[in-house]
């Protein structure tokens, strides 16, 4: 009896997100009972949603081993294992849950989100409408398809679906804030806000929405929406052809190069298309933290914000600034080495875009960052001393920038597709 009240006590505390006093009790009763395979499930559910993932698994592998036939416990280390972002893993222990319970809706459902995250579209839907066939209320289920649906060009589908998930449960942040994106991916950054605020009026620490509203109040802007229309489109690839497109972006813009310079009759209509694709290229890493620039002055968004994002716009603008006082400067005058502070300035502007982005090995791309920013300001002050624009620190920077876009390139691709 003792144990049942306990039990009910761990109930209430998850429900009310309060997983640290559950943990406590759970620990509790695994002292009496050793063994009991159901603490143990609850005492890894707990350790996860507190983003404690080792302990969680070391916990759950445990459970594992006393009950190798428990379709959820394998449930319980899918989960844990995409919280580590190990997709592949993952999919092999959801596989093994639905193996030896195949008529678990939430298998299923978890099973096409994983696909949906690895860019698998039509299997995600394939499973979701699987999960759908055991219970046709199942909300994962449900916003699985959806988004699978969205990234299926099948809108109409897609926005039924989402509908009846509300109609499920009107009040789930993570449907509101599902709806929300497939909402901004369409272009419709007005309605998602509504469900963006509707989501994180249920849930005020939800992160997926937290984004979603960035995004959708910088929406406001019509060359962000353009920016973002892109970037909803190069995030639907998978690796190889995001890869496809930004070489041939690369090598069709040095093949226009190579034709304006040999044909003089050409040269006043591709120099104007070579620039505005350099302008392009350039604009698509620095417009995120110049947006957030102005999305501080913004009364909402400078809430929506966190520190990182902050010093990204900071350091951006920053970098803005020296590029404009290096033009003047040489312009008024006249002296060549104010060049290497404009180039300094221009350049900087994109490892300072990039240098918070998650990344793999962690930290990477702020070293980097850290280190051109080094190498650059040696430059400079060489250039000053020697009155030599092109010297080895100059030479390096400038190796360093060119080395640097392909660098990010693969970072965030990797990140982009588990």
């Amino acid at each position: 009896m003792q144990d049942d009240n306990r039990l009910r006590k761990v109930s209430i505390l998850f429900q009310q997100k309060k997983y640290a006093a559950a943990e406590r009790i759970l620990k509790d009763l695994l002292t009496e009972d050793t063994n009991n395979i159901h603490f143990l499930s609850l005492l890894a559910e707990a350790n996860l949603q507190q983003d404690k993932c080792d302990t969680a698994m070391s916990i759950i592998d445990n459970a594992i081993e006393l009950s190798n036939y428990s379709s959820y416990l394998f449930y319980i280390k899918s989960r844990i294992t995409i919280q580590q972002d190990n997709y592949e893993e993952a999919e092999q222990n959801i596989n093994q849950a639905i193996k030896l319970d195949p008529d678990d809706a939430d298998y299923f459902a978890l099973l096409a989100s994983i696909k949906l995250t690895r860019k698998q579209y039509k299997q995600a839907l394939e499973l979701a409408n699987k999960a759908l066939e055991i219970d046709a209320e199942n909300l994962l289920g449900l916003n699985t398809r959806s988004s699978a649906l969205i990234k299926l060009n099948r809108s109409k589908e897609s926005f039924e679906t989402i509908e009846r998930a509300l109609r499920e449960d009107p009040n789930n942040a993570y449907t509101h804030s599902n709806y929300g994106w497939s909402l901004l991916e369409k272009g419709d950054h007005r309605k998602a806000l509504e469900h963006f605020k509707e989501s994180l009026k249920n849930d005020p620490n939800f992160e997926h929405s937290q984004s979603g509203m960035i995004e959708a109040l910088k929406a406001g802007n019509p060359i962000y929406k353009a920016f973002l229309k892109y970037d909803f489109w190069m995030n639907s690839l998978t690796a190889k052809y995001q890869w496809a497109v930004i070489i041939g972006f690369y090598f069709g813009t040095r093949v226009l190069r190579t034709i304006s310079k040999n044909n003089d009759a050409l040269q006043p209509y591709l120099t104007p298309l070579i620039l505005s694709l350099a302008f392009l290229a350039f604009s698509t890493w620095i417009i995120t933290p110049i947006s957030n620039l102005f999305l501080r002055f913004n009364r909402y968004g400078r809430f929506l914000l966190d520190k990182k994002e902050k010093m990204s716009s900071n350091f951006v603008a920053g970098a803005l600034s020296t590029f404009i006082i290096g033009v003047v400067t040489y312009i008024v005058l006249s002296d060549e080495k104010f060049l290497t502070i404009a180039v300094f300035g221009f350049a900087m502007m994109l490892p300072f875009s990039a240098m918070f982005s998650a990344s793999k090995p962690k930290n990477i791309l702020l070293i980097y960052s850290i280190t051109m920013g080094t190498v650059g300001i040696l430059a400079i002050v060489q250039t000053f001393i020697t009155e030599e624009l092109f010297n080895l620190m100059s030479f390096v920077f400038i190796l360093g920038f060119v080395a640097f876009q392909w660098l990010v390139n693969y970072l965030l691709i990797q990140e982009n597709n588990k």
